[in-house]
């Protein structure tokens, strides 16, 4: 911003402390399990039921006695007659008699008195008998009570994304309701008589909100509500718009005017309206000009219009900003490690961040920064993002760099060789 000096910034790391500092998680909602996908545990969830709930046999086979069959051998076979089948989700409980060997399919409870299970590809058969010619060690494939869920036991630790994996997890611990941090409903507002929402008519020297439309995929990418407006640079019009979102949403995050020209209102407006400002101005490039503060309660960011320093700002400090609020602990970006194509140069009092794109070659990841000469393309190619750090001026190729994950990487891990 023309006239403002570094001594009117702040840092990126201060600004990132501020902004987690300030938020605070959501309510909690009782959600179906089925639905919980993705939404942050609200508590510590604690198993209410053994799984499995009885020792199971984990292949098809015959359930024993060990001490029938413990002396077997090749020249010895221990021969035992067959009493019954049991099969998995069948109601009653079979006896074993001593001598004897039941029938068991995989998941079947194991019957009374019967300690061992021989895979079928371990026994011979005679007639009404089976034989075994070796011994196995005592409790061979039975899957014990409780041995995958143990009834009382924490199985999701508060504060934990409910993953897949983890909503298998607390089905298998009998839960089909879930307390959970409610995910955040977020305004995005963009300012300009230039800006125009997709599908409208496009005059001479207007261009489509991209920026908002990018906002909103990362959002949505998060399971989060958005609703995208178009507010004219008109300062009555869009205190009314931030006093209305305020009101119906968690969260507001504006895009453009987040400097002091003569038609950038963002700031004076938030003023007025009693916005608490937290932090305005970063030394973060791009996106030195986000704002961040508190109106009703209520997060509000301003960010820039540059789609560059939009994204920027959006992805270090508004998107854990929003993710405090669904109850999250960290950043929401996943990390790599790779090894940086080209050098690149940073400012030594400011974090510099830069788009690339990935590559695995021989199992090792390479950054490529990206040069091109449209911004927008650079931020639609990237695959990660690279922040270089205060107080380093520059990163020589061949340095070994940790980025922020922005795609998946496993279309890249791809193993090739390495070009010559």
């Amino acid at each position: 911003m023309k006239g403002k000096k570094d001594s009117d910034f702040i840092g990126f790391q201060e600004a990132f402390d501020l902004t987690i500092q300030s938020i605070h998680p959501l309510d909690t909602a009782e959600i179906p399990l089925s639905e919980s996908l993705g939404f942050v545990s609200a508590g510590d969830i604690r198993a209410i039921v053994d799984s499995p709930s009885a020792d199971v046999s984990m292949k098809d086979g015959y359930a024993v006695r060990w001490t029938d069959i413990s002396g077997a051998i090749q020249q010895t076979p221990v021969r035992l007659g067959i009493e019954g089948l049991a099969g998995a989700g069948q109601g009653r409980i079979l006896s074993l008699s001593p001598g004897m060997a039941v029938r068991i399919l995989t998941g079947a409870r194991l019957p009374t008195h019967a300690d061992t299970v021989i895979a079928e590809e371990l026994i011979s058969y005679d007639n009404a008998y089976i034989e075994i010619k070796e011994p196995v060690p005592r409790g061979q494939d039975i899957l014990s009570r409780g041995s995958d869920v143990t009834k009382g036991e924490v199985i999701v630790e508060s504060g934990n994304e409910l993953s897949p994996g983890g909503i298998g997890l607390l089905a298998a611990g009998g839960h089909h309701v879930v307390s959970v941090y409610r995910k955040p409903t977020v305004a995005l507002i963009a300012t300009g008589d230039e800006v125009v929402l997709p599908g409208q008519p496009l005059s001479d020297g207007q261009l489509y909100a991209s920026n908002l439309m990018t906002l909103h995929a990362w959002c949505r990418r998060y399971g989060m509500t958005t609703e995208v407006q178009v507010i004219p640079d008109k300062e009555s019009l869009l205190k009314e718009k931030l006093i209305q979102t305020v009101n119906g949403y968690d969260a507001v995050i504006t895009s453009g005017g987040a400097w002091t020209g003569d038609r950038d209102f963002m700031a004076g407006a938030l003023s007025d309206l009693g916005w608490e400002v937290i932090y305005h101005r970063v030394r973060l490039g791009p996106g030195k000009a986000v704002g961040f503060g508190l109106l009703q309660e209520k997060p509000v960011f301003i960010l820039p219009g540059g789609p560059p320093s939009n994204l920027v700002a959006f992805l270090q400090l508004v998107l854990p900003g929003l993710l405090k609020l669904s109850g999250h602990n960290g950043t929401g970006l996943s990390q790599v490690s790779a090894i940086l194509e080209d050098s690149v140069k940073g400012q030594y009092d400011w974090t510099d961040a830069i788009f690339g794109r990935l590559e695995s070659v021989d199992y090792t990841v390479y950054f490529h920064p990206l040069k091109a000469h449209s911004r927008l393309k650079n931020m639609a190619g990237a695959d990660a993002l690279l922040k270089i750090p205060e107080g380093i001026t520059q990163i020589s190729d061949g340095q070994v760099v940790t980025v922020d994950l922005l795609t998946q990487i496993d279309n890249k891990a791809n193993g090739k060789p390495r070009p010559a």
